[in-house]
């Protein structure tokens, strides 16, 4: 759970570093998806969806934000897979946040690692439950893969260890199987 605490905080930096230099003219802030309201307004609507667990509401404003919102786009799909992953669609998360990586460099890679790492993780753990051993090996392995680089390239991403700890976990469980 520390994780996504680590995650949110994470990702909420990211968000206020690219939305500060945003205003009313900004990418995103025509009609199309909100009456008028300005590309800071709609993006408080899904922030703020996500952080009171709204996340259908959440996922529904980020996919309309992201339409339109330019260069900011790769940034507000972290978040969605994000709500994919505060919600349950562990897949969906890992599937967009690990095509997010793949474009990516730096710590927005990194970012984006942490969560495809985590939702694999999840998953990993939901298959073991299910008895699907093979599956959730795999998706250990890859989670392992993308914890490992986060941690190797960018440790600042773990301030209190939960990924490092996360890491450490799925080791051991890989030992067993």
């Amino acid at each position: 759970m520390q994780v996504i605490h680590i995650l949110r905080a994470g990702l909420a930096g990211l968000a206020l570093i690219a939305l500060t230099g945003c205003d009313e003219t900004a990418p995103g802030s025509g009609s199309k998806s909100g009456g008028g309201k300005g590309f800071k307004a709609k993006y408080a609507v899904a922030r703020d969806a996500l952080e009171k667990g709204q996340y259908d509401r959440a996922k529904k404003q980020y996919l309309l934000l992201i339409k339109d919102a330019g260069p900011l786009a790769p940034r507000l799909q972290l978040e969605y897979a994000h709500a994919e992953l505060r919600s349950g669609n562990y897949a969906q998360a890992a599937s967009i946040a690990s095509n997010l990586a793949a474009g990516q460099a730096g710590a927005a890679r990194s970012a984006s690692l942490s969560v495809q790492g985590t939702a694999q993780h999840e998953l990993a753990l939901q298959l073991l439950a299910q008895g699907q051993t093979d599956a959730a090996k795999q998706q250990l392995t890859a989670a392992r893969a993308a914890l490992a680089e986060v941690l190797g390239e960018h440790p600042d991403l773990d301030p209190i260890g939960s990924l490092a700890g996360r890491l450490a976990s799925i080791d051991a469980r890989l030992k067993t199987l």
